[in-house]
């Protein structure tokens, strides 16, 4: 058993709540949100969603299966921009899996795409960087659920200089029919159409940022330095 509730979090998602391994500063161990059951989760989605069973809004064991999956098919390149999913483990705060945690090269965590975006503003080598990670997106078909900017990591190297966008979250299928039973057509068109949203977004927030208007608190680093700007509004 890992004993986490004593621990900050040092980020917390919609749904579930990310720690630092208490073992190995290298891994991060994400577990659902206490407040937030599964059966809620359900609850919130329409119909037909809401006649899947319990199992389907598992995040842990959905992304645990989608990562393995587009490893067998795609061979380790899939890696490239996505974390890698270990094993699941016991801990006082539930069942929790354990991943591969993103950090710059010197050594912090890295910060999501919201953060970035919010600290730094979108200069060209970012926009590079989401056109790259997008065009890795469409090539690979990658299963996923909308492409949200703080579920992607901005890692960086000991210079501060972007490495790659890494998505750490929201990995599998949204849809009642699994993605991978779709025509390929279809799968391309829908990530398409989930990349024109995420350029949507991140034009939307920088017109927020523009206005003053500071970003909610989910996908930014709970603890990190004094440097990190503190005025963020709750959801």
């Amino acid at each position: 058993m890992i004993l986490l509730k004593s621990i900050a979090p040092f980020a917390q998602g919609g749904n579930r709540l990310c720690f630092v391994h208490p073992q190995n500063k290298d891994l991060c161990i994400k577990v659902r949100r206490p407040d937030f059951s599964l059966a809620d989760l359900r609850r919130k989605k329409g119909f037909p969603r809401n006649l899947k069973p319990l199992s389907a809004f598992d995040d842990n064991l959905e992304e645990y299966k989608v990562v393995h999956a587009l490893e067998k098919n795609c061979g380790p390149s899939i890696y490239k921009h996505i974390y890698r999913c270990h094993e699941f483990v016991d801990t006082d705060l539930g069942l929790g899996l354990v991943t591969e945690l993103i950090r710059d090269g010197d050594g912090r965590v890295s910060v999501s795409l919201k953060q970035y975006l919010w600290e730094q503003g979108y200069p060209s080598v970012c926009q590079q960087a989401v056109e790259t990670l997008t065009d890795f997106w469409l090539a690979q078909v990658v299963p996923s659920r909308e492409i949200l900017t703080h579920n992607i990591v901005v890692q960086r190297d000991n210079s501060g200089n972007i490495s790659r966008l890494v998505v750490v979250d929201g990995l599998g299928s949204a849809t009642l029919i699994p993605f991978k039973w779709m025509p390929s057509i279809l799968q391309k068109r829908k990530i398409k159409a989930k990349i024109y949203r995420l350029n949507g977004r991140i034009t939307d927030f920088l017109a927020n940022c523009e206005k003053g208007r500071a970003p909610s608190h989910v996908g930014i680093l709970m603890h990190r330095d004094e440097n990190v700007k503190k005025d963020f509004i709750v959801e």
